[in-house]
């Protein structure tokens, strides 16, 4: 029961309560980045400082407690959206935008999970992805406008594709930092009205790290 004064609840309870609040917040960062969406809530929990009974207390599900760690991260990812829009080259545009969005889904597997799959209840998604879909739309109603982009491809194509090749990241920066770079790049190719022949980046994975990537792929995780 909270401890209440003349002047409403305990300062010093409120203080406690908020500090436990940016404990867990920053614990779940952590671990979710390195473990991703499903990793287990009483190691955030211990990491934290704290009980599973205030993590709760806090955070009801973990829909909760993911909200709150990544309200501030997607709303960045909307305004690359936002930026993305205004290019005068929409073809120039869609590059940049997926380019940072995959930036985080490489450097997060919280990230990673959270936008290429679907969790009830995390109400600031619902929003991202709705606003990733506009951003898409618009990029390539530009794209085909100009003749930079291939008359059939569809907002479902591309969302489909970048989803497919976003679980994979985790996989393939295990393998090499930089390992996804590549099939993003022919990928997107693909999406232009006219494909270049331009140098792809960085090296073809080898035999060995093709075997290493699949195994990292699944169906294991760390």
């Amino acid at each position: 029961m909270t401890k209440v004064g003349v002047n409403g609840p305990d300062p010093l309870r409120r203080r406690d309560a908020r500090r436990n609040r940016e404990l867990l917040v920053e614990a779940a960062r952590e671990v979710f980045a390195a473990q991703g969406l499903d990793a287990p809530l009483d190691v955030i929990a211990r990491r934290a400082g704290v009980g599973n009974a205030t993590l709760y207390r806090h955070f009801p599900s973990r829909a909760a407690l993911v909200d709150a760690v990544f309200r501030d991260s997607l709303t960045q990812t909307m305004d690359a959206g936002d930026r993305a829009r205004t290019a005068e080259d929409a073809w120039a545009g869609l590059l940049g935008y997926v380019e940072e969005v995959f930036q985080a889904l490489a450097t997060d597997r919280g990230t990673n999970d959270l936008m290429t799959t679907h969790l009830e209840g995390v109400h600031s998604l619902d929003s991202v992805h709705a606003h990733n879909r506009e951003t898409v739309e618009v990029l390539l109603r530009r794209g085909r406008e100009q003749g930079t982009l291939r008359d059939d491809l569809t907002t479902e194509d591309l969302l489909v594709a970048l989803a497919v090749l976003g679980r994979a990241v985790p996989a393939l920066t295990s393998t090499a930092p930089d390992a996804w770079r590549r099939p993003l790049a022919l990928l997107l190719d693909g999406l232009r009205a006219s494909p270049t022949a331009a140098p792809l980046p960085e090296p073809s994975l080898t035999a060995p790290q093709l075997g290493t990537f699949l195994g990292n792929l699944g169906p294991h995780r760390d």
